[in-house]
């Protein structure tokens, strides 16, 4: 009842609880007089999960059907469990006639075995996939896409589309003039490492570029995502005339900004290096086009123009 609180602040959504009570059938009616009295015309019973096939709750449910007349039932699966999963659709798409499912987990090593076996055991559509922990990690499932992650050839079509839900394109074109110009500062790159984070974890963004499964292997990302944690943690500790002009860093103002952040003085130093060095690269690149771009005005036809 706690978890299915909390996530209704995080949502907007409201929750309807009637803690210490146990009789489920009292809990649906009374929750759908809350509906109405409160003008809603969507409600979702989240009912009581059991890893086993537990045979008093299917009864249980079949009784909470019959009383609330669900347009929709879904059934929520472990990718992980494998063969139990598809077991246990299949016992209760018998016992209440499951209009669908949901399967969690589908960013783990599983990688969709359970989802064929259970659209051929069951005959039902697979409706909505978890790819991960957090809200945004989940997603409409699309068979095709599915089987291109289990094959190994990646999902670029979902992650077009979360780049386009969480990237803002005026900013973008902001941030690419601004590289150009070799004026991209710690503070773009704080809001670069931010917008990142909404795509979802690095696991699943790789996870969708073709051949981005091999990749992974023997790469510890969550190395990685601590890494990304303590960078922000870092320019954090700055003031923002610092992010701006890192230049102006001194032994003591380093000093300052690592115990801020919890880091060594060392640390600080190699991840303003790392990024000075990006500076000077993105630069030389702008200066490049630039020449690109004169070279093409002169000659008609070079560079496709």
């Amino acid at each position: 009842m706690d978890q299915l609180e909390t996530l209704g602040q995080k949502l907007n959504i409201p929750v309807f609880l009637l803690r210490g009570e146990t009789d489920v059938l009292k809990i649906g009616r009374e929750a759908l007089a809350y509906a109405q009295t409160h003008q809603r015309n969507t409600i979702i019973f989240d009912t009581a999960g059991r890893l086993q096939i537990d045979q008093p709750l299917v009864q249980e449910l079949v009784r909470l059907k019959e009383l609330v007349n669900p347009r929709e039932i879904l059934l929520v699966l472990d990718a992980a469990t494998g063969q139990e999963a598809v077991n246990v659709a299949s016992h209760f798409d018998q016992a209440l006639k499951v209009t669908g499912s949901i399967l969690t987990k589908l960013d783990g090593d599983a990688r969709g075995g359970a989802a064929l076996s259970m659209k051929s055991v069951t005959g039902k559509p697979i409706k909505f996939m978890g790819v991960g922990e957090k809200l945004e990690d989940f997603e409409p499932f699309h068979p095709e896409r599915m089987a291109t992650r289990i094959l190994g050839m990646g999902d670029v079509v979902s992650l077009v589309e979360k780049a386009a839900e969480n990237v803002d394109i005026d900013e973008a074109q902001r941030l690419e003039e601004k590289m150009r110009k070799g004026q991209f500062t710690l503070e773009d790159f704080l809001d670069q490492l931010r917008a990142m984070k909404k795509l979802g974890s690095l696991e699943s963004i790789v996870g969708m570029l073709p051949g981005g499964s091999n990749m992974l292997k023997g790469v510890d990302l969550n190395k990685s995502e601590r890494e990304f944690k303590r960078m922000e943690a870092m320019i954090c500790a700055m003031t923002p005339q610092e992010r701006r002009h890192p230049q102006i860093l001194n032994a003591k103002r380093r000093l300052r900004i690592a115990n801020g952040s919890g880091v060594k003085v060392a640390e600080l130093n190699n991840l303003l290096n790392r990024f000075g060095q990006m500076q000077q690269m993105m630069k030389r690149m702008g200066k490049l086009q630039k020449m690109m771009t004169r070279m093409g005005g002169a000659a008609p036809g070079l560079f496709g123009r």
